[in-house]
């Protein structure tokens, strides 16, 4: 790091929770760490340069992205590193629909620049925040069932591995390696650069609309089936819930009729995503915290019975701004159990003996050959449970969590579980493949923490 003292920060990102103190917080605010020493390298060079200095120092090495993830995934008292410095998109080729960006980028700033250059990534997740390393690296999903994970989509990395090599995986060189690495939990190494396989870009014909659970239910394997992308949100303590479909297209939005209609539209938009999603929930789940007996009635506002139709780019669709903090567990459970473990997760909300305020999450997805995916082998369901920050949550997570052990459910790498490798090992067809490429590029366990150990197992 010329220039530049070794593990001197320079300067703070506002969205990495790296505090001005030399402390790190993930964004939901029930992981912290004190590391001895940030690095915010500025090229590759200089990531193989601290990697090798930790090596000298007797130091293990963790990447934090955007701190979005609920699990000490990201958690060391050693080195901390942040990619917020390598950001940059490398190249677009418009025609091959092929993106090389360096890993710390954001997806909410990578995909303005992909739609301006006519692409789009095939699908995302509901959250934009998060860089494409962690994306990528904690198997983060999108919905619909013809339709596959964030990183499905890599056809290239370069990573820094144990010994501060750096290593390129592509279809043509280390072919093997990109197979595996694509979700590894940077176990593997620390990647520099994505190469990422985009499509032309897309928009999406979005209807949102609430409807009773037991419609929803007793109708969505024939909407999924005949929809890109579906899900639902049941709000517990009610008969509703909100379903969402999202059916792909290159037909524009209608232009506005006059600026008074824009102005209208736009408001619309505001108030739905901004004021009642972000304000007025968060307002209720304050006051639900207070008095939890209004909770069930809260949750019927939240509710409502309304419908929207609109249509916009693909981005704007797949992810919300998400500005109420809450914990959150997901599991990964193949499709055909799908709606039998969703209707056992409602008997443990109503058994819990106390009211929850967050929505109960389903989606569904295509599945991949990526060893550690949660949809490795398998089409997917996916449900999500979540709690209102500051809220207990361990007799709520662990009950839903023992209904998905019977349906060997995959936990999501980046939320909230009470998995280790003994019992996850079994679950992946790829787990071997996995620990033998750990064993090649970090041998050590230089990039191990507490939290790898558990669900992994020491590296050595």
């Amino acid at each position: 790091m010329a220039g530049r003292p070794a593990g001197l920060v320079t300067r703070m990102s506002t969205g990495n929770g790296i505090r001005s103190d030399g402390t790190w917080r993930n964004w939901a605010g029930n992981q912290v760490a004190r590391p001895v020493r940030i690095e915010r390298p500025c090229t590759e060079q200089e990531v193989s340069a601290l990697v090798r200095r930790s090596v000298a120092d007797g130091r293990r090495v963790r990447v934090v992205g955007a701190g979005h993830s609920f699990t000490a995934i990201a958690v060391t008292d050693d080195v901390l590193v942040t990619l917020d410095d390598l950001a940059a998109v490398v190249d677009i080729d418009r025609e091959s629909g092929l993106v090389r960006v360096q890993a710390g980028i954001r997806l909410t700033a990578l995909n303005p620049l992909l739609h301006a250059a006519g692409l789009a990534m095939p699908n995302l997740g509901d959250i934009a925040y998060q860089s494409v390393a962690g994306a990528i690296s904690t198997s983060t999903h999108g919905t619909g069932l013809g339709f596959r994970s964030i990183a499905e989509g890599v056809v290239g990395l370069r990573l820094v591995t144990g010994d501060g090599s750096i290593v390129g995986c592509d279809g043509g060189q280390n072919a093997d390696l990109l197979h595996v690495a694509r979700v590894g939990l940077g176990a593997l190494g620390i990647i520099t650069e994505v190469t990422l396989q985009c499509v032309p870009a897309f928009n999406l014909h979005a209807i949102e609309e609430v409807l009773p659970i037991d419609e929803v239910l007793d109708g969505f394997d024939e909407i999924a089936g005949s929809t890109d992308h579906a899900e639902f949100f049941w709000m517990p303590h009610t008969g509703r819930a909100l379903l969402k479909r999202n059916t792909r297209t290159t037909e524009a939005p209608p232009p506005a009729r006059n600026r008074r209609h824009a102005l209208r539209r736009r408001w619309k938009r505001f108030k739905n995503k901004e004021l009642m999603e972000n304000a007025v929930f968060g307002a209720l789940n304050h006051l639900g915290r207070m008095r939890p007996s209004l909770v069930p009635r809260l949750n019927g506002l939240v509710a409502g019975d309304g419908r929207a139709e609109y249509l916009t780019t693909s981005y704007d669709v797949f992810a919300s701004p998400r500005r109420v903090r809450f914990y959150e567990m997901e599991y990964a459970v193949p499709s055909g159990h799908g709606l039998e473990a969703f209707r056992r997760v409602q008997e443990v909300v109503d058994g819990l003996g106390r009211p929850i305020s967050f929505p109960v999450e389903y989606r569904i997805l295509g599945g991949d050959d990526i060893p550690l995916s949660t949809a490795s082998g398998r089409d997917t369901v996916f449900i999500a449970v979540h709690v209102f920050r500051g809220t207990p949550y361990e007799d709520y997570f662990r009950g839903v969590e023992a209904v998905m052990d019977d349906y060997d459910g995959r936990p999501h790498w980046g939320k909230l579980h009470f998995q280790s490798v003994d019992t996850l090992a079994d679950r992946y067809a790829g787990w071997e493949a996995f620990r033998a490429a750990r064993a090649r590029l970090d041998p050590d366990g230089r990039f191990s923490n507490d939290y790898l150990d558990r669900v992994l197992g020491p590296a050595t």
